[in-house]
């Protein structure tokens, strides 16, 4: 268990059908007896570190609710009556609830680490690393990018202390694969008005990520950051 995120809490997008996949993926196992992906993302965001977790359901609303619910009070769920749209509605509608909500313990969340239901391989490493990393920052919307194309670091010292709650506020980072950018993606609260805006279809906060400064936090040394579509692409990750 890795150390608490405080005013950060996860959000878990897990409201498709999951068409390809023969039934919404919320509810799949990798293997017989083990948990479904809803309770292992759940898991993981909470052994990584985030205070708490929001899961936004939408097929199998009921049946998703029931399990997510079971696991404790330090979890609640969202329904999103738009989720056929895609992750955009889904991620609108999460972040949507937490704007005007607070929670146990926490009070006013400051942050949220947005990860996909369907990451068979995603380990509490990574989550910890999203939420500790320093700045590492992604050189195509960096304002002052490296000339030669390295990575820009910014000094050790930022890693050492909390953030207060005006920087996690402004922070946004998100883990990277062998440098290509993936979930989970960690999206401060002075973010939020803007991703709800510009969160469409299928694409859930590319859009933004695309045009605005962030960090991306490499992490191709601790998972793949791979999701899956169909039973074969779930069979290859085990």
């Amino acid at each position: 268990m890795h150390g608490r995120a405080a005013h950060v809490r996860g959000l878990v997008l897990a409201a498709g059908a999951g068409r390809r996949m023969g039934g919404p993926k919320a509810l799949v196992r990798r293997h017989p007896g083990e948990p479904t992906l809803v309770e292992r993302a759940v898991s993981l965001l909470h052994a990584g570190g985030c205070s708490g977790i929001t899961v936004v359901v939408g097929a199998a609303a009921e049946e998703v609710t029931a399990i997510v619910t079971a696991l404790g009070r330090d979890v609640d769920v969202v329904t999103c009556p738009g989720w056929d749209e895609g992750m955009g509605a889904s991620l609108r509608a999460g972040l949507t609830a937490l704007t005007r909500s607070t929670h146990e313990g926490e009070g006013c969340v400051d942050a949220v680490l947005v990860t996909l239901v369907d990451l068979p391989d995603l380990t509490p490493e990574v989550i910890a690393r999203v939420l500790d990393a320093p700045g590492h920052v992604d050189n195509d919307h960096s304002p002052h990018p490296d000339p030669d194309g390295h990575a820009v670091e910014t000094p050790a010292t930022t890693a050492t202390s909390a953030p207060t709650s005006q920087e996690l506020r402004a922070t946004l980072r998100r883990a990277a694969y062998d440098g290509v950018p993936g979930h989970p993606a960690l999206i401060g609260r002075d973010h939020w008005e803007q991703v709800i805006a510009s969160a469409t279809g299928d694409h859930g906060a590319r859009h933004y990520f695309r045009t605005t400064p962030h960090e991306l936090v490499e992490c191709g040394d601790l998972a793949t950051g791979r999701d899956v579509d169909t039973p074969e692409e779930l069979d290859t990750s085990r």
